[in-house]
């Protein structure tokens, strides 16, 4: 087995400066990210790998560093990612980082319409690279780092450059270099939006639009029990209890069950049986609660049903896509997803705005939008 590559850890202010120095140098960078969001309540960047200038460099942003000069360097730079769109909403978030430009190589394999787009798949594939699958679901967060969990870090990024190479030529061989450049530009503006801040209606979850009278007020204390709760204890709702198990409060409330009965139609595990009282008050809170004084959905506004044309032309536009994507090959979402196909039965005149220009040039002359 290979010795895993040499890297550079920034953990303290006095050694940024050869990762500035290596990025004055650079026009391009490899750069991923690692957060902590399968351990706390709220999501943050832990580590940042970047392979530039032919080192690595692995920063600790959990540690006091000011990273203000980084930002306004990288910001200049072309970056390679593997899966961007998690990374570069998490990096708005943290500092308001957008990026200039980008090759990201998930988006690349699906255009090339890869069977398996992840990046242990592809390492794998093209470099004989197995990556540790523990590492991947690892606490960032603890310090001191692990140089198991370092080493891991590095073949994020080592491979990317060599990677895109790869994918940028087959998809220069089909014609594809500019469709994966408009996809790369709106993954970077979708980017600075940031993550969605929360709703009121954030717990109206899964099945819940067939709930009704007790069974929406348990779901609404029972969901927001799991987040008062997870955010006390400082870790991710699911590991409170999972999105089944407030369902089955619910549904329980809502066929007419006691209190009793409700909580008997859940088990919390071991772990978190200290918690069950506190979910007993929620769920006494919810059965006790007035369905109209829960939060209304939000309204439809001017939305009107669907015509019979509009649904007709829905159906033919799926149509359509499908044989296309079936042709090239490529996945049908691709090339219009479901909402984008119900926007342009609705208005097939927004073409050019609904979709990329790759994406509208695909669809353009077929019947469905021609007779639009």
């Amino acid at each position: 087995m290979k010795s895993p590559p040499a890297y550079r850890l920034i953990d303290q202010p006095t050694q940024l400066a050869p990762l500035l120095a290596a990025l004055d140098r650079a026009t391009e960078v490899a750069l991923d990210t690692e957060a902590d969001n399968l351990f706390h309540y709220r999501t943050r960047v832990c580590l940042l790998q970047f392979y530039v200038g032919g080192e690595i460099f692995l920063v600790d942003v959990l540690a006091p560093v000011d990273l203000a000069p980084l930002w306004s360097r990288l910001a200049t730079k072309h970056l390679i990612m593997h899966g961007s769109d998690f990374d570069l909403r998490l990096l708005y978030d943290l500092c308001r980082f957008t990026a200039s430009s980008l090759f990201d190589t998930v988006l690349a394999a699906q255009l090339l319409h890869r069977p398996r787009v992840g990046l242990a798949s592809l390492l794998e594939q093209h470099f004989g690279v197995v990556l540790d699958k523990d590492s991947q679901k690892a606490n960032w967060s603890q310090r001191p780092l692990s140089k198991g969990l370092l080493d891991y870090a590095t073949l994020d990024v080592l491979h990317l450059p060599a990677l895109r190479d790869i994918l940028r030529d087959e998809l220069s061989a089909l014609g594809r270099l500019e469709w994966l450049e408009q996809q790369c530009q709106r993954q970077i503006l979708v980017g600075t939006e940031g993550f969605a801040p929360p709703d009121e209606n954030d717990w109206r979850i899964g099945r819940s639009e067939r709930l009704r009278g007790r069974g929406l007020t348990v779901l609404h204390a029972a969901w927001h029990w799991r987040e008062s709760t997870a955010s006390r204890i400082d870790v991710p709702p699911f590991k409170v209890c999972s999105t089944d198990v407030l369902l089955k409060l619910a549904e329980a409330a809502d066929h007419g069950a006691t209190e009793a009965e409700v909580l008997a139609s859940i088990h919390l595990g071991k772990r978190h049986e200290r918690l069950a009282s506190s979910l007993a008050e929620a769920v006494r809170a919810g059965l006790a609660r007035d369905p109209q004084t829960l939060p209304k959905r939000r309204g439809r506004g001017d939305f009107t049903p669907f015509t019979v044309e509009e649904l007709a032309r829905q159906d033919a536009l799926k149509a359509d896509r499908d044989r296309i994507a079936a042709k090239l090959p490529l996945d049908p979402t691709l090339i219009a997803n479901r909402a984008q196909l119900a926007q342009l039965a609705r208005a097939p005149e927004r073409l050019d705005e609904i979709l990329l220009p790759w994406q509208a040039g695909l669809l353009r002359h077929e019947p469905a939008l021609s007779q639009g």
